[in-house]
């Protein structure tokens, strides 16, 4: 391999990072991706593509589909609810360098990337490379090997069931980050009428703990059965938890990370169309919550 096309693979890096992360909502899982990218360009001779771009995208692409069918099997007898791995930052748009591979990954937002899960791998490749990086369908169908008219059909499937039963995907970063802030207060000092006043009819709320530390095993349907569950999980750590406004994929979000792993904790939520809470993210598994630990500096 020369250094012009490693240079190339370089330079597309990121964005092949951003696309499997969005396939996979996992950090590790997306780069190994990757990984085996580079290999299969690592031993093709690149004189021969004639769009390196194009070719990596495919190749990545079509690993990621592999990746994502055999994650499904895991995620089916995962413990509790499986929820995308989130990326942290301290500030809403982070100065990227050239290592940070997920600089272009944190765009997605975690509710986007919830709302995947339905989808069916090509299902998803197609929406993702149709929304996200606006490859034409002529594209598409090459890299998935289908007709063109067949992959129209893919994305507009994947839409609508996107869009279904799932929050909004266009509330504002001072939309959300005020909620949040107003959500949090309410729940560290247990008003219960004031959480109750802002969580929608038909909040959800989503814990993931991995089978690893405590967490709701189901979704918590409504805003009493939320209220009450989250006034008890702060009132138990309230000790521990000292929470941090931060960015989760490029949205306001609560994290608390300690020196005690098990009481890590990262919180985000969406608003419906009223500005009420109508969906909660809780990520408290610790391998999900490794890599936070390079990004943001533990409280002491």
């Amino acid at each position: 391999m020369n250094d012009t096309a490693t240079a190339t693979f370089e330079q597309e890096r990121g964005r092949l990072t951003s696309l499997a992360y969005r396939m996979l909502g996992e950090r590790a899982a997306a780069e190994d991706v990757v990984q085996n990218a580079w290999l299969r360009w690592a031993g093709t001779d690149e004189t021969e593509i004639k769009t390196p771009a194009a070719w990596l995208t495919t190749v990545t692409t079509r690993l990621a589909i592999d990746a994502l069918k055999s994650a499904r099997h895991k995620r089916e007898v995962y413990a509790g609810i499986w929820l995308p791995e989130p990326i942290l930052s301290e500030t809403e748009n982070p100065q990227a360098t050239p290592e940070d591979t997920l600089a272009q990954a944190q765009d997605v937002q975690l509710a986007l990337l919830w709302a995947m899960e339905r989808l069916a791998p090509e299902e998803r490749a197609a929406f993702i490379l149709r929304e996200a990086f606006d490859s034409d369908y002529a594209d598409i169908a090459t890299t998935l090997n289908k007709t063109e008219a067949a992959c129209r059909q893919l994305v507009a499937r994947a839409k609508k069931r996107v869009s279904e039963e799932s929050p909004r995907f266009d509330a504002s970063v001072a939309e959300v980050g005020d909620l949040l802030s107003r959500f949090m207060a309410a729940a560290q000092t247990h008003n219960m009428q004031e959480i109750l006043s802002l969580l929608s009819p038909d909040a959800l709320a989503l814990s993931d703990g991995g089978g690893k530390v405590r967490a709701a095993y189901r979704p918590l349907v409504g805003p009493e059965d939320i209220a009450l569950v989250f006034t008890s999980l702060l009132q138990k750590n309230a000790d521990k938890v000292k929470p941090q406004l931060v960015y989760a994929n490029g949205r306001p979000a609560i994290v608390s990370l300690q020196q005690d792993e098990k009481s890590d904790i990262v919180i985000s939520l969406v608003p419906d169309e009223e500005g009420l809470v109508r969906w909660i993210y809780v990520m408290r598994n610790p391998d999900k919550l490794t890599r936070p630990a390079e990004d943001l500096k533990p409280i002491a």
